[in-house]
């Protein structure tokens, strides 16, 4: 008798949940309403800081993690692959240690990679996976991609930035694609990227498929009213990292009769201390430190407008979140954000580095109320035509009910 389920989809991520990654938890959730029998994997398990929110507790409870492994574990898997099927697992072994950067600290870890993925196949034979996805061109992909080699399965990957065709990650993209069934990219400017590192024979496998938001939810489901007048508080959110441009941010601001409020934390948050202290910003400029979805949501919400200054992204999720809040939003017209964003239309967007043009931008909406009133309405509509998480994941759903 044929088996009238569907297919059992693995998705794998280095680490899952996130609170930087709850577009793949909304995913998963969007194609499980869809009928879409998907099991959630991570390398590494989060840590406390990352189930702050119940809806990341209760994804944890559900996710098989690779990591922390005991031996007995890592022996068995291995002993049980090399005697089963010797050729395959010598194959993989010689895969892990041509997939890497050059170097011995790359081959020690390719290593590692190799002995985690015999680990993650024999989960998939238990829990009889018929096709492997994993989100970011990252190390987890490499693990997910070795791992369905050796199960025998398909396997395809979601790209999402441009930090995945940066080193170390950017040297292997290209024969990680090669191998791809297929690969969701979430913008048009990532699907060139991958065109890029691939020769033309692979682009017909590249789909662009948004990442998107659930506007069912209640705190999405409708913009929040905002009162009259000059818009002068900011948001920002985004890892204190050098990528995300907060320094120049600062320069932007400071002679603007505005205030701002940073959201997030990371490595550069001493550098940001220091700027703020030497451009006297400190009576104007709040850190409100990490903070999980629903808590990010409100403090949005209670801003005129949101700025994002990064030197790269993808395809913001952050910018989407503050559009369907009803708020202006200001962007560096990078990688996706032009796809998300037209200038004049459903934001502003500025030269990436100039800070002259943010700082523009920035004083646009601060003294014309009425412009961001007509963005807000518009960055609403585009998301809601574009970016809702339901009709987003579509495009997936006939490549993965392919057995």
């Amino acid at each position: 008798m044929t088996d009238q389920r569907p297919p059992r989809i693995a998705y794998v991520v280095s680490q899952y949940p996130a609170s930087s990654h709850t577009f793949i938890r909304r995913e998963v959730e969007s194609l499980r309403r869809h009928g879409v029998d998907v099991r959630t994997y991570s390398i590494r398990r989060p840590g406390a800081a990352e189930l702050v929110a119940p809806e990341d507790r209760a994804s944890a409870e559900t996710t098989r993690f690779v990591l922390p492994l005991g031996a007995g574990a890592l022996l068995s898997a291995h002993v049980a692959a090399l005697t089963r099927r010797p050729g395959a697992y010598l194959a993989l072994l010689r895969l892990a240690l041509r997939h890497r950067a050059p170097g011995l600290r790359a081959a020690l870890w390719a290593l590692f990679h190799f002995a985690e993925a015999v680990v993650l196949a024999r989960m998939f034979a238990e829990d009889r996976i018929a096709r492997v996805h994993n989100h970011f061109a990252n190390a987890g992909a490499t693990v997910g991609m070795m791992a369905a080699r050796l199960a025998g399965l398909p396997w395809s990957l979601t790209l999402h930035g441009i930090s995945e065709t940066d080193y170390p990650a950017g040297l292997t993209l290209g024969a990680k694609l090669e191998q791809a069934d297929f690969a969701a990219c979430v913008s048009w400017f990532g699907r060139a990227q991958a065109m890029r590192v691939t020769a033309p024979a692979h682009w017909h496998k590249f789909a662009v498929v948004r990442c998107g938001l659930d506007l069912a939810a209640p705190a999405l489901a409708a913009p929040v009213a905002r009162a009259e007048g000059a818009r002068r508080r900011l948001v920002c959110v985004a890892r204190l990292s050098a990528e995300k441009g907060h320094l120049g941010l600062l320069e932007a601001v400071a002679p603007l009769d505005v205030e701002l409020t940073l959201v997030g934390d990371g490595p550069l948050r001493g550098e940001i201390d220091a700027a703020v202290a030497r451009l006297g910003l400190g009576a104007r400029v709040r850190f409100a430190g990490r903070l999980d979805e629903a808590a990010t949501l409100a403090e949005i919400a209670r801003h005129d407008m949101l700025v994002l200054p990064s030197f790269m992204e993808g395809l913001p999720i952050v910018l989407m979140e503050a559009m369907a809040l009803g708020l202006p939003v200001i962007g560096s017209r990078v990688a996706g954000v032009p796809e998300l964003i037209e200038d004049g239309q459903e934001g502003l967007l500025f030269r990436p580095g100039d800070w002259d043009d943010l700082r523009r931008q920035i004083a646009r909406l601060r003294d014309d109320p009425a412009l961001g009133d007509r963005l807000a309405v518009a960055g609403r509509a585009k998301v809601e035509r574009e970016f809702d998480i339901a009709a987003a994941v579509t495009p997936l759903l006939p490549r993965f009910a392919a057995r």
